[in-house]
């Protein structure tokens, strides 16, 4: 077979947006609006000023700016990381499902910084770029057939965001192929974080989109790098998963954009808990379910599910762990009919009220067989006169399947630039919204509009 980090890297390359379909040209768009506004409201996230602080003294040269951190700028590699952790350290960037990854967070945030240094780049190109970048991580998660072993969003990550690099800055096929072989040599993350629910979980999707820059930088330096980055003895399947099958999706790219398979998260909580809490807040809205009469809420589903939120909550635990602790969010559903930015600070993670409701509340393993699932699941609610409840969730509100209309996407970009320190009107919203692709300069664009 021919070495699948060509087939990736000859793709990337020569993604062109007049080959886009419209409904990818309009995830593009969407996602990336998605994305930046939520790494404004990043810029308030817990531990996100230590996180600036420590890069800001990393750097000796300025030059790429930091989302919702007005005329502050920092070196590419740094201006990445900064905002890549930003991106995803509230857990509302998007996701896609089949392959346990967020890619937009690194991608969006190592072009930025590439497309600030080196452009002007038009919109139309970077969005293009970003495609390609998507395609890639995509393809690597997909391709597995074996639960989730490393944190997938980072180490597929730094692969698509040296593609989408690759592609912004039309590096030749050798040089890109040399920073895939360094996208492996940095390649890194650990589900040991996301078990002990720790800000490392969004430094490590930092760290990749750092690397991805380097690793560019690196290979336009003319340093050769390991050819057999994918599927060599020691490539990145073979050492980062336990089972994949590459060839259905190789065969796939350019003809399916893994960009219109993202899906919005509705709540900045991990994914795995959405689907719970939008059938809880259904529960609620037409059953008058509430808190005094709940004797208890399982939410049965696929084992990607209950490993990636069944966790208990504790006295004393982080907002990185509560995030993905669906017994918590639940109860705050209930209490507070929704799970919003401002639900995770101190005070909040104290709550004596929400603590004592989410003992009532547990996830259940379901023994689904597939490795990636989100749905089918099932919630039931027992109320204290032995009634039950039952919500057959079938699939994510989000999904594509079940896609946030304009003006709730509007809402929640609304919500996070608040968060953020930066209240806009709709107005600017959506001149990046609907024509991206049209303006000049991209980085230009994102800095006038959100810097």
């Amino acid at each position: 077979m021919t070495n699948p980090a060509e087939i990736l890297v000859d793709h990337a390359l020569g993604l062109q947006r007049s080959s886009l379909p419209a409904d990818a040209q309009q995830a593009a768009r969407t996602f990336l609006h998605d994305t930046i506004c939520v790494g404004v409201a990043g810029r308030n996230a817990a531990n996100a000023e230590k996180v600036f602080e420590a890069a800001r003294s990393w750097c000796a040269a300025e030059g790429s700016p930091i989302l919702g951190r007005s005329g502050v700028r920092m070196s590419a590699p740094y201006a990445a990381f900064v905002n890549a952790f930003q991106i995803h350290a509230q857990e509302f960037d998007c996701v896609h499902e089949a392959a346990v990854a967020h890619p937009m967070a690194t991608v969006v945030a190592a072009l930025l910084a590439e497309a600030t240094r080196s452009g002007p780049y038009t919109g139309a190109d970077f969005l293009s770029a970003l495609c390609a970048g998507v395609d890639v991580v995509a393809t690597l998660g997909v391709a597995v057939t074996t639960p989730l072993k490393f944190f997938r969003p980072a180490t597929a990550g730094i692969f698509g965001s040296v593609a989408a690099l690759a592609r912004l800055r039309t590096l030749d096929r050798q040089t890109a192929l040399n920073a895939f072989g360094y996208a492996l040599a940095y390649a890194s993350g650990t589900m040991q974080a996301h078990i002990e629910g720790k800000p490392a979980l969004a430094l490590q999707v930092a760290g990749a989109a750092r690397s991805a820059v380097e690793a560019v930088d690196l290979a336009v330096a003319d340093i050769e790098g390991p050819l057999a980055s994918i599927d060599g003895p020691f490539g990145y399947l073979r050492l980062f998963e336990d089972g994949f099958d590459l060839a259905p999706v190789l065969a796939a790219l350019g003809k399916t954009h893994r960009v219109t398979e993202l899906s919005w998260k509705p709540f900045p909580t991990g994914r795995a808990a959405q689907g719970a809490i939008v059938a809880l807040l259904g529960m609620m809205r037409e059953h008058e379910l509430v808190a005094e009469t709940l004797e208890s809420f399982v939410y049965r589903a696929p084992p990607l599910i209950a490993r990636l939120v069944g966790r208990r909550p504790f006295a004393g635990m982080t907002a990185s762990y509560a995030r993905l602790c669906f017994p918590y969010l639940g109860a705050v559903a209930l209490l507070r009919g929704t799970v919003a930015l401002d639900h995770f600070g101190d005070a909040a993670l104290r709550d004596a009220d929400v603590h004592a409701l989410a003992e009532r509340i547990v996830v259940e393993c379901d023994g689904n067989s597939d490795p990636s699932a989100f749905v089918p699941a099932v919630a039931l609610a027992t109320r204290r006169d032995g009634s039950v409840l039952r919500t057959e969730v079938t699939k994510q509100f989000g999904s594509p399947s079940w896609p946030l209309s304009r003006e709730e996407h509007f809402a929640k970009a609304r919500a996070c630039l608040t968060f953020g320190g930066l209240p806009q009107a709709d107005a600017p919203l959506a001149a990046i919204y609907d024509a991206f692709e049209q303006v000049p300069d991209a980085a230009a664009a994102v800095a006038a509009a959100f810097g």
